[in-house]
C-alpha cells in the first residue's frame, strides 16, 4: 500500500500511472538518436565552413603574393609570399610553364590532405 493525495492505495492501483521501463529506454534511446543526428550536421556544417574559410585564406594569400595580378604564380613571387608553396613548386608546376596557378595550388592541397 502506498499513500497519496487520493489516499490509501495498492501498488496495482498506481502501476499503470508507472512509466513502463522499456519506454523509458526507448525515449532515451530515441533522444539519443536525436543528439547524434545533431552532433552530425553540426559537424558537417562546421567542415563547410572551416572548408570556405581555408578557400578564402589560401585566395588572399595567391592574390597577395601575384604581384603582376595576372593569375600565374612564378617560383620567385611563391618564395616571397607562399613558402610551402615555393617548397613544392615543381610538383604543383605539372605542365612545367614555370608557374603556377590556383586551381593547381588547390588540387594539390586536396591530393596531400589525405
Amino acid at each position: 500500500m502506498i499513500w497519496n493525495s487520493a489516499g490509501w492505495q495498492s501498488w496495482v492501483e498506481l502501476r499503470p500511472l508507472a512509466i513502463p521501463c522499456t519506454s523509458f529506454i526507448f525515449l532515451k534511446e530515441s533522444l539519443m538518436k536525436r543528439l547524434f543526428i545533431l552532433l552530425a550536421a553540426m559537424f558537417a556544417v562546421s567542415s563547410v565552413f572551416a572548408q570556405n574559410s581555408m578557400q578564402q585564406i589560401l585566395e588572399a594569400r595567391f592574390t597577395a603574393a601575384n604581384a603582376t595580378h595576372d593569375g600565374k604564380l612564378t617560383k620567385e613571387q611563391a618564395q616571397a609570399g607562399m613558402p610551402r608553396v615555393a617548397a613544392h613548386f615543381d610538383e604543383i608546376d605539372t605542365t612545367h610553364q614555370g608557374y603556377v596557378t590556383l586551381e593547381q595550388i588547390e588540387q594539390f592541397v586536396a591530393q596531400h590532405q589525405r
